[in-house]
């Protein structure tokens, strides 16, 4: 339909009419949908009908039969659209096939230097009309079909032409026509499915024509469909019918052969029909129709036609008996069909087909009673090739004995295949087979989960990767911490933090340099990997105290609260007295670092924070509440409760109107807030 629109707007309007562009991106989004997922889109032309996918358009339809009618008219008889078209050679194919055939000018379908040259991906295949006096000899004297004969003509060109459209030069001349000739050349091709549709559909057009004939004499069209339905190869015929569609439209096409081609012709379609729906014919019938044919064309006398009327009424009743219900039930008739058609090995010791038969039937017992052997090796082998990975695995979660001979067998064949890759790598991500395999294979799942991330952006895709890292547990840390070293910086914060939930026995020495990271996420994250090891605390609090950062410097804060040394304690001062850290929160931390010294030099510095400047001189008063001076106070009630300096300064704030104050110097309230220092 969008095809039929945009052709006829650039018959209408000029060039670079805004209404062109909307027309060429209609079409170039249908076909990038169609071709997304097929080699090429065909479609074949007749005069007034297209035959798409094997499906002929409605003759009557305006918009589908004026499409056909152009194309005709420019003496094209197949159009072919391949993968990988652009939007400016779309446009241009539609602009040149818009224009209509004039008189005084050669239609597109006789320009060979156009066809062939002009475009890549849509291909033009010409319909010609030079050896049409073949078929019309074949009809001279039935004067009352002659409109008839004309279309019969058509379709068999047209039939013809498709036949040979891959390698015009393929026939000569003379025999480009011939029926033997083009079943040769429909046999003989690298079975395109494209090609393939196009021919069936149409075969479907000649056998309602020549059924619409009404009459079973011998006709032209009836002799060279026939003659070309015979000399096709049988397994070519099948593939035909079981390309033509559902089986309501595989059986109608029957039918109306059957009443109008020879009845050579039909009894290779009867056959061909049969295998394609999966039916039986026996040798009997077989014989018995192949007789009644016999008689049909031996001569024109009323004996042979009343034998080629019997012979037509059985095959009419024999396909409409295809569609009678089964009185059996679906499952057993299903069953029945399995086995009647299971291979069995020619070979001795080759595996029969019939093992594949419920392999979640026969691993289930196999698991239950713990016996191996080749069929529960077989079903497994099948569960895995059919993608039913989720279902073995439950399986072998509810087996009596995971560890037993059944279910390390299974577990063996599971990894051999090497699923893990294949499902990291899929769009959606199956979170409960990954996990049971990651928990099975350990720290062999490790590659491939950081192969995984290292393809994957940023997002819930990569938390989730992540998870599954860490589920591998301590084991993990020392190929995450070689992978660190490579990282690009996203993935290197995330394998940092997922080191600190991994918690290796050692810190890595990966991990050091990132402590300089140009990136302070990195920095941070690199900080509290290291500060949890006594061995590299002190050089990375001496280190991230110093940050330019202060979400770095926040982290060593909180840690030092549980203790420093002197040199850190020294360079936490200088950074709080310098006026390098801003926020109210770190400076408080830092207090609370700074007073787990306890030495003198310690206490006049908490002291001076506590109290306005000048104050020690003069009258002592407290400086306003703020998080450094409840730092302050919880520090000296915690530390110096008892020390003279202290107790002036802790007598103001239990008098102060400022609950918070006050609460900061609550013998209780202090010893809680020390109780993680300790």
């Amino acid at each position: 339909m969008d095809l039929a629109v945009a052709l006829h707007k650039h018959a209408i309007y000029p060039p670079g009419h805004p209404l062109l562009d909307h027309a060429v991106d209609s079409v170039h989004a249908a076909l990038a949908r169609l071709l997304a997922d097929r080699p090429a889109l065909s479609i074949g032309v007749a005069r007034r009908q297209l035959i798409i996918e094997g499906v002929a358009t409605d003759s009557d339809h305006p918009l589908l039969a004026e499409l056909a009618g152009k194309l005709h008219r420019h003496h094209l008889g197949a159009v072919k659209l391949l993968p990988g078209i652009t939007r400016p050679e779309l446009s241009d194919a539609l602009a040149v096939v818009g224009l209509e055939a004039q008189r005084d000018a050669q239609p597109i379908g006789m320009q060979p230097e156009l066809l062939h040259s002009r475009w890549t991906h849509v291909k033009l295949f010409p319909l010609t009309y030079d050896r049409l006096e073949l078929l019309d000899e074949d009809l001279e004297g039935e004067p009352a079909r002659g409109v008839r004969s004309g279309h019969a003509a058509q379709l068999w060109v047209g039939l013809a032409r498709a036949a040979i459209a891959a390698d015009h030069t393929a026939q000569p001349e003379q025999s480009a026509l011939d029926p033997e000739m083009v079943a040769q050349a429909i046999d003989e091709h690298d079975r395109e499915q494209a090609y393939d549709q196009v021919i069936v559909g149409y075969l479907l057009q000649i056998a309602r024509e020549v059924k619409q004939d009404g009459s079973r004499e011998d006709t032209g069209l009836q002799r060279r469909i026939s003659k070309l339905v015979g000399s096709l190869r049988p397994e070519t015929l099948r593939r035909l019918l079981e390309m033509g569609g559902d089986s309501m439209q595989r059986r109608r096409f029957v039918l109306d052969a059957s009443q109008g081609m020879t009845v050579d012709a039909v009894v290779e379609l009867v056959q061909a029909a049969a295998t394609a729906e999966g039916q039986t014919i026996s040798h009997s019938l077989v014989r018995m129709l192949t007789k009644l044919a016999s008689h049909a064309a031996s001569d024109a006398s009323a004996r042979s036609r009343a034998a080629d009327g019997a012979f037509r009424e059985h095959v009419e009743r024999l396909v409409g008996s295809w569609s009678l219900d089964d009185p059996n039930p679906a499952a057993y008739s299903a069953a029945l069909s399995q086995i009647a058609h299971a291979n069995v090995g020619a070979e001795h010791g080759a595996v029969a087909d019939e093992l594949a038969c419920e392999p979640a039937r026969v691993l289930g017992i196999a698991l239950e009673l713990d016996v191996p052997g080749q069929r529960v090796t077989h079903a497994a082998s099948m569960m895995l090739d059919t993608g039913a990975l989720g279902e073995l695995l439950d399986l072998l979660d509810a087996a009596p004995d995971p560890q037993g001979v059944v279910a390390s067998g299974v577990w063996r064949q599971i990894l051999e295949r090497d699923p893990l890759h294949t499902l990291l790598a899929a769009p959606r991500l199956d979170n409960a087979a990954i996990r049971r395999l990651v928990a099975r294979e350990g720290t062999a799942a490790v590659p491939a989960i950081l192969a995984a991330l290292d393809a994957c952006r940023e997002g819930s895709r990569q938390e989730r990767l992540m998870s599954y890292l860490i589920s591998v547990g301590p084991n993990a840390a020392p190929a995450v911490a070689e992978h660190l070293a490579r990282a690009a910086a996203p993935l290197a914060r995330e394998l940092l933090a997922g080191l600190v939930k991994l918690a290796p026995t050692e810190p890595p020495v990966e991990a050091g340099p990132y402590l300089t990271h140009f990136d302070p996420a990195l920095r941070r994250e690199a900080t509290k990997l290291l500060l949890g090891y006594e061995s590299t605390r002190e050089a990375t609090l001496f280190t991230a105290v110093q940050d330019a950062d202060e979400r770095v410097v926040y982290s060593a804060l909180l840690a030092a609260g549980a203790g420093c040394t002197g040199e850190v304690a020294a360079a936490i001062r200088k950074r709080i007295d310098n006026g390098d850290l801003t926020d109210g929160t770190t400076r408080a931390a830092g207090i609370r670092a700074v007073a787990t010294r306890r030495d003198d030099a310690a206490l006049g510095w908490v002291l001076a924070h506590a109290l306005l400047p000048g104050g020690l001189l003069r009258r002592v008063r407290l400086a306003p509440a703020s998080p450094e001076l409840l730092a302050s106070l919880t520090a000296l009630v915690t530390h110096w409760a008892d020390h003279p300096s202290a107790l002036p300064v802790l007598e103001l704030a239990q008098q102060s109107t400022s609950p918070s104050v006050r609460a900061a110097v609550q013998r209780e309230h202090a010893s809680a807030a020390a109780a993680p220092a300790r």
